[in-house]
């Protein structure tokens, strides 16, 4: 009987999964992937990317050729450059946005720059976003293309993408590499996507609560939304639904968008309104909004009410001591500010009683 052979078995049993194993280890590259994202409102930019490393070589007109090129590989003739190194640099855009200036639908796009010797390059945005990098660029596939001017940058001894400058509604995205900077702006329509995914999502269980119309509202009047469907948003959650309920608040938000409305009238009535639900604090508020719209009838109105609410409160004397000041009624006006600092008043309100009795001579 012949004898079994357990090291020959182990041996023909690796060579058998060498030749039929489909298995793959993973293993670094040598140009490591990163993603780079940014929030601009509430869209977001991502780009994905492999960063090479300058390593001593020459980089412009050289390892990155000028122009568009023939690679030696692939099926373009006339690439650009893949920004980045292996697969393509990729750019995410959540929302429709511009891209320096010229508008660009939400998705995913391979991004690419024409270098050239003058410190310009065109960037190219692909919707070819799954080709290994330029080698297989189709220029009937450009999605988007933009002139850009070249900046001097401290030495990136790996490519990087970056956001050096960021703002409500914009950022700049830039490809550092070597010593040039590749810089190039990304926009949106922040009030527009945001007020769009309310209408949307208000039709849903967003729509059931009180504060997501009070806040659509809000964000419409302070942001350059359309003021007359602001104000029938801010409507329905005060009255009419099964959810609304009268508050400071709301009344507040429908009085500031029927005044930038000028409708005078009506925003008065609705102050009036709301001073019968104020606190003290909010009296004192509403007081001061009136004294910059120079209706000094209503201020002084919000403003006594106030002292009637909270009596043992000073700032409410320095408050409507201001008041009187700004009318002109001095003899009441020092009056007011006396009275706040016989209460002992926090520093900041003691501060600005002083400074006006100083002014007014008094002190």
């Amino acid at each position: 009987m012949k004898q079994f052979n357990i090291y020959q078995f182990l041996v023909s049993l690796c060579i058998f999964v060498g030749f039929n194993s489909q298995a793959q280890i993973n293993t670094p590259r040598g140009s490591q992937m990163a993603t780079v994202s940014q929030r601009v409102g509430i869209s977001d930019v991502t780009i994905t990317y492999s960063r090479p490393s300058v390593n001593n070589r020459e980089i412009w007109g050289k390892l990155v050729p000028y122009g568009m090129n023939n690679l030696g590989f692939g099926t373009s003739t006339a690439a650009p450059w893949r920004a980045g190194a292996n697969e393509n640099t990729t750019i995410t855009l959540s929302h429709d946005a511009k891209v320096e200036g010229k508008s660009i639908k939400a998705g995913t796009y391979g991004l690419h720059f024409e270098v050239k010797p003058n410190n310009t390059a065109t960037l190219i945005l692909s919707y070819d976003s799954q080709a290994w990098g330029s080698y297989f660029y189709d220029k009937s596939q450009d999605a988007l293309r933009a002139e850009i001017s070249l900046v001097d940058v401290p030495h990136h001894e790996l490519l990087t993408f970056e956001f050096n400058s960021v703002t409500n509604d914009t950022a700049t995205a830039m490809l550092a590499w070597e010593k040039k900077g590749f810089p190039f702006s990304v926009a949106f329509e922040v009030t527009d996507i945001v007020l769009d995914e309310f209408r949307e999502s208000s039709r849903g269980s967003a729509g059931f609560t009180r504060q997501n119309w009070e806040q659509a509202a809000a964000f419409a009047l302070n942001n350059g939304g359309d003021l007359n469907e602001a104000l029938s948003w801010i409507n329905g959650a005060i009255t009419g639904n099964f959810y609304s309920q009268k508050t400071i608040n709301n009344l507040g938000i429908k009085a500031q968008i029927l005044h930038k409305l000028d409708r005078t009238d009506e925003f008065a009535a609705v102050m009036d309104e709301a001073s019968g639900i104020a606190n003290a604090n909010q009296l004192n508020t509403m007081g001061y909004q009136m004294l910059g719209i120079k209706d000094f009838d209503r201020a002084l109105v919000y403003f006594k009410k106030a002292v009637k609410l909270d009596p043992e409160n000073p700032n409410v004397y320095d408050s409507l001591g201001e008041a009187y000041k700004t009318m002109g009624k001095n003899k009441e006006a020092i009056k007011n500010f006396k009275k706040s600092l016989s209460m002992n008043p926090p520093a900041n309100v003691k501060a600005n009683s002083e400074r006006h009795l100083k002014e007014l001579g008094a002190l």
